[in-house]
């Protein structure tokens, strides 16, 4: 626990660097922006924090690995920390307060140390393997727990974006889901797994991600009583789907998902 800590520490200290950085060139008029290949956007911010990161990092843990969105790098075994300098671009050059700069510690393939900061929220999530989970805001610091619902009939749900189901996964799998829920909105991105680890909802689901979209989260969410899977429910970070959870819901979540995606295939049309 005291190697945690430390790690800990600094990833916050690394935390605290990015938001400088972001909130100086969040709704900057000369904010620069241009798109990669995929056609996803990247500000001059997402580069500048990304770097800094990886400057301190190259200072303080010159042993460790790093993967950052906008530089790349692979994590094999070891010790990795895996950054997504700003999680919500589109948010953020938009002027929308929801974006996060995310930083785990990954040590051979497991997230041990996870950072979430907002600073255009005020807020910020932390956790580390064994350490429990927390937010700060406003009034101060506190844990945080995820919610004691037990039936999807009662349950809060999230995703990104609807149509990421629709190219990728299936549609009516996540409408299923949808009708199976009490309630559903698209809270999106880093946020809504915040709220499941905090239990403000229930459950939050994606067909498509990247490691450092969700790495954070792995031990945000299961440091606060929740689960964390793919959609297969193999608990991993890396898996390209992620569903989170209170853990209560995580099974029936997965069955529903599954048996939508079952029927999708089966329909005369074969649409997904």
């Amino acid at each position: 626990m005291s190697d945690l800590r430390a790690d800990l520490s600094l990833a916050l200290r690394l935390a605290d660097e990015a938001d400088e950085i972001t909130t100086a060139r969040f709704r900057a008029r000369d904010l620069v922006v241009e798109r990669k290949p995929d056609r996803t956007p990247v500000t001059d911010a997402d580069v500048a924090v990304e770097d800094a990161i990886r400057a301190v990092l190259a200072a303080e843990a010159p042993g460790d690995q790093v993967v950052g969105e906008e530089r790349g790098g692979t994590a094999g075994g070891g010790r990795a920390w895996v950054v997504d300098p700003i999680d919500g671009t589109k948010n953020f050059l938009r002027g929308v307060p929801v974006w996060a700069t995310l930083i785990a510690l990954v040590v051979d393939g497991t997230p041990v140390v996870g950072v979430v900061s907002a600073p255009a929220l005020g807020r910020r999530w932390w956790a580390s393997a064994g350490g429990g989970a927390h937010t700060s805001d406003a009034s101060g610091q506190r844990p945080i727990s995820v919610s004691a619902v037990g039936d999807l009939a009662d349950a809060y749900l999230s995703t990104t974006h609807l149509g990421t189901w629709v190219e990728h996964h299936s549609r009516e799998a996540y409408l299923a889901l949808v009708d199976a829920c009490w309630e559903n909105r698209a809270f999106g991105d880093f946020w809504q797994h915040c709220l499941v680890a905090e239990g403000a909802i229930d459950v939050a689901a994606e067909p498509i991600v990247n490691p450092w979209d969700v790495a954070p989260f792995q031990v945000l969410v299961t440091e606060a009583g929740g689960r964390f899977s793919d959609l297969g429910g193999v608990e991993r970070f890396d898996g390209g789907t992620v569903l989170s959870s209170n853990g209560r819901l995580h099974d029936a979540a997965l069955d529903v998902l599954a048996s939508g995606q079952a029927r999708s295939a089966a329909s005369p049309s074969g649409r997904s």
